[in-house]
């Protein structure tokens, strides 16, 4: 069985009314949608308390739920919204990507971060990781919501089409623009030369 179908057999048995067959979905995407969460709002506590909206509204919108998606990304969908209605409410600006090592190990460039621990590598994969917090964090919500959904989360293009109800090309545009924005504030802390993307 493959995981979509556990877990359609588990939105199923959700929608049947087992609370229990919900509590498993919502444990198995809770640190995900967090992470998915923590990109838009800054504060941790608000996090958890916009993770735990996200879920609520899942499960009062479950009986609605047709399974044309995957759960999940129907979940993601829910908590992007939810996170910007969250930040609007707040009268925030755009709060900075939180970014770490683990983060990083989804980039397919970012072997100048697992170098051997020397002070020198320690200090260039924090400036590193700085600048790509600030460089996510700056994007708009749309660039920024894709690039880490692929990125970080690992979402397939048709996944993330899906998560942000967009045309595919739409979000091909979307990395590729946040990802050149990335390479840009990169070019100066790596020293790479200005045609060339890392």
């Amino acid at each position: 069985m493959s995981e979509r179908e556990a877990d359609q057999a588990l939105v199923a048995r959700a929608q049947g009314g087992d609370r229990r067959a919900f509590d498993l979905l919502a444990g198995k995407y809770r640190r995900k949608l967090e992470r998915l969460l923590s990109r838009f709002i800054r504060d941790p506590a608000e996090v958890e308390d916009v993770s735990q909206e996200v879920l609520v509204k899942a499960y009062r919108a479950l009986p609605a739920f047709r399974g044309e998606s995957a759960f999940y990304t129907w979940l993601y969908r829910i908590g992007i919204n939810t996170a910007k209605n969250h930040r609007a409410a707040q009268a925030r600006a755009p709060a900075p990507v939180g970014f770490d090592a683990e983060a990083a190990e989804g980039f397919q460039e970012a072997g100048q971060l697992r170098d051997a621990e020397t002070p020198e590598s320690l200090l260039l994969s924090k400036q590193i990781a700085q600048t790509v917090d600030a460089a996510i964090g700056a994007l708009a919500d749309d660039l920024r919501t894709a690039i880490v959904l692929r990125e970080i989360d690992g979402l397939s293009y048709e996944e993330i089409a899906d998560v942000m109800n967009c045309p595919i090309g739409t979000v091909r545009s979307r990395i590729f623009r946040a990802r050149e924005a990335v390479a840009l504030k990169l070019r100066p802390v790596l020293g790479t030369a200005p045609d060339r993307r890392w």
